[in-house]
Order: C-alpha cells, then structure tokens, then sequence
C-alpha cells in the first residue's frame, strides 16, 4: 500500500521526541513502564536506552531515527492492522518502520507477554 508523499513527508520530518512522551504515558496509563518501552525500541532499532535517550534530546527526526538504527532481523515478523491499515503491505520503507514501532507499542498496551511482542 502506497503512502501519500506528503504524508510520508509529514512523518519523516516528525521528531521522535514528540511521539515519544506519547508512547510513555500510552503505556503508563496500560500498567506498562517506560523500561519496557525502551526494551521494545531497542529490539526494533538496536538503539541503547542512552542512544533513545540522545535521540529524544536532539529532536532527531523519525526519518534520522530510522536511518541510523539496525532493523532487528526478525521485524518483517511484525504483521497486523495498525490505524487500518496492514503493517506488512506497506511500500515505503521508513512508514513501515515507523508503523512496526507503532503496532509494537500497540502490543504492549493491549498486554501482550514481552516475549510475544518481540518475537522471540
């Protein structure tokens, strides 16, 4: 599925530090923690929480985010629906990143174990 270039625009110049203190109070309202968010974005992205932390700091774009992370090998496991849409058939490679984040926080706010969430 195509994304509209000015959508993909939109959330590529989007700041990680913006959607980040969502995902947090997301998951703190859920009974998750912010450690478990981390542990999560550090599965997909291979990023530390110090580098989560830095990236937050330094307003890094999702487009910058993604660039410079490592896409855990086991990410095109991530399938489903997220705002209506399946992760899997997505055709630009930073909007289905941004949306595997997506449906893992999902995930987690829904109860899922860790060990499903992060596929192991």
């Amino acid at each position: 599925m195509a994304t509209a270039p000015a959508t993909l625009e939109r959330v590529a110049r989007m700041s990680f530090a913006q959607v980040y203190p969502l995902y947090v109070t997301k998951l703190e309202r859920k009974g998750r923690t912010k450690a478990e968010l981390d542990e999560v974005i550090t599965w997909l992205t291979g990023f530390d929480e110090a580098a989560i932390a830095q990236h937050v700091a330094d307003q890094t774009t999702f487009a910058e985010f993604f660039e410079r992370s490592t896409l855990h090998q086991n990410a095109s496991l991530i399938t489903g629906v997220i705002c209506g849409v399946r992760v899997e058939e997505i055709e630009e490679p930073l909007m289905q990143q941004v949306r595997y984040l997506d449906k893992l926080v999902d995930e987690l706010a829904k109860g899922k174990a860790m060990e499903k969430v992060l596929r192991s």
